[in-house]
């Protein structure tokens, strides 16, 4: 028996052909502050009150998640704030949209502990104009 059907690394167009077929429960994509070329999926997502699970919440592994932890911007941002830049990146994840639920890697309990302090980190509307700019990694 099926329970929910889920979706992963798709486009607009193809949630909208699911969606005219079957309910769908859950969207998985690519998206992170680096990387939101998806926006347009986790907008009818948001919209139609689909779950949006972001895949590599902060960057994908190896170099591109090192810059992106090591962005000035969200570097500065997050000592402003008293968390880590983790944190912050993870934090605006859940400000964009209500359906939103995260699953960042997590190898240590200190490490869990930090991802769950995210979901309490409060962005201020100058956080957000900062991360609302396009971010890049470092060069």
């Amino acid at each position: 028996m099926i329970d929910g059907i889920g979706l992963s690394n798709i486009s607009r167009e193809h949630l909208l052909r699911a969606v005219a077929q079957t309910e769908i429960a859950c969207v998985q994509n690519l998206f992170n502050l680096a990387d939101q070329r998806a926006l347009d999926v986790l907008t009818e997502c948001t919209a139609r009150g689909i779950a949006f699970v972001p895949f590599c919440p902060l960057g994908l592994p190896g170099e591109a998640h090192h810059q992106l932890l090591g962005n000035p911007v969200l570097g500065a941002l997050a000592l402003r704030l008293h968390a880590s830049p983790a944190q912050v990146a993870l934090a605006w994840l859940l400000d964009l949209a209500p359906n939103i639920l995260l699953i960042p890697g997590t190898r240590t309990r200190a490490h869990l502990a930090e991802n769950l302090a995210a979901a309490s980190l409060h962005l201020d509307d100058s956080a957000r104009a900062e991360l609302a700019r396009p971010f890049t990694t470092m060069a």
